[in-house]
């Protein structure tokens, strides 16, 4: 089995263990070894996560933000909305990019753990008993990496980055403060979109 003192940061970070998010740190990991980089606090990084909203995998993604640190604050994480446990990471300053998908082999044994049974039927998942949740997280954890995740080949990136707005303005409406691209238009004003009250 692997080592879990990193699973205890992720607790932390996560809020409960699970085999999601636990699967999100290993995707993370091997990317960041396909393409020899280390996680960075910085923008080098960009994680193009494929899952989308609504669904018990959402885990996935904190995983992925733990091990590689790219974050919502920081931008450089997006959701392309596939509904997939998939990450594409991308090393913007090589112009490189990798993607890691976690393989459903081992999809059999949680559909049918307790944990999932539980969390199927409506509780919470820090409401389980953690011998429950460690039973998942050192399943995906201790499974070798090419039982459970396909890492692609590193190919040219292509990316364009997305230009950082730093202008900010205060809503005459509401007196907030908004970034410059959120401002709307009504009559003389330049408004939030609350006060607008229209998005686009």
């Amino acid at each position: 089995m692997k080592d879990q003192a990193p699973l205890e940061g992720l607790l932390a970070f996560h809020g409960h263990r699970c085999w999601a998010s636990t699967a999100g740190v290993r995707a993370g990991e091997a990317a960041l070894r396909a393409l020899g980089v280390e996680a960075s606090g910085g923008k080098s990084l960009h994680a193009i996560v494929e899952i989308g909203d609504h669904h018990g995998a959402m885990c996935f993604a904190d995983g992925v933000q733990y091990a590689t640190q790219c974050t919502l604050g920081k931008g450089n994480i997006e959701k392309s909305h596939r509904g997939k446990l998939a990450l594409t990471l991308v090393d913007t300053a090589r112009d490189r990019k990798v993607r890691v998908s976690y393989k459903p082999t081992l999809q059999p044994k949680i559909a049918a753990s307790a944990f999932m049974q539980k969390r199927a039927g409506g509780a919470p998942p820090d409401e389980i008993p953690e011998a429950e949740q460690l039973e998942l997280v050192n399943l995906v954890l201790g499974a070798p990496e090419d039982e459970v995740l396909s890492v692609g080949p590193v190919e040219p990136a292509g990316w364009q980055p997305v230009r950082e707005v730093v202008r900010f303005a205060t809503c005459p409406g509401c007196g907030e403060l908004v970034a410059e691209p959120y401002l709307r238009v009504l009559g003389d004003k330049m408004l939030c979109v609350d006060c607008a009250g229209y998005q686009v």
